[in-house]
């Protein structure tokens, strides 16, 4: 995606029939700062909205807050949308095990995932006795 057109990110992001929703999380605004003012951007989370949960689309934030963990706030604030919402079901896309960049979303329990058409509990989430 590095090298994709503006238009190219537009389509694949929000030219959907899907209820897209950007949302913005930001910086408080400086004190005394005129009305309307917008504090620093931190982060932008794209989502889906859908009949039966959110749906976490892409996630982008600021690279020199290297420390800030970001996604685990992301995650945490998407799962009190749901819960305001009263939607079951939070879907955090994509997941390669491997890549540290994702390597937060393994801290979320219990995990499923669409295997061969199926959503399967992920092994090392099953509890004895519960499935």
């Amino acid at each position: 995606m590095d090298n994709d057109s503006r238009e190219q990110y537009s389509q694949f992001l929000l030219q959907t029939k899907v209820n897209t929703r950007l949302v913005e999380f930001r910086d408080p605004a400086a004190p005394h700062s005129p009305t309307g003012t917008l504090g620093r951007l931190r982060m932008v989370s794209i989502i889906d909205v859908l009949a039966d949960g959110l749906s976490s689309v892409y996630t982008f934030y600021d690279p020199d807050e290297v420390h800030a963990s970001f996604g685990t706030y992301n995650v945490m604030w998407q799962i009190a949308q749901c819960r305001a919402l009263q939607l079951p079901y939070l879907y955090l896309g994509y997941w390669i095990e491997q890549s540290t960049k994702m390597s937060y979303k393994a801290n979320f329990r219990p995990v499923e995932m669409l295997r061969r058409g199926h959503w399967v509990r992920r092994k090392a989430d099953f509890t004895p006795g519960k499935g």
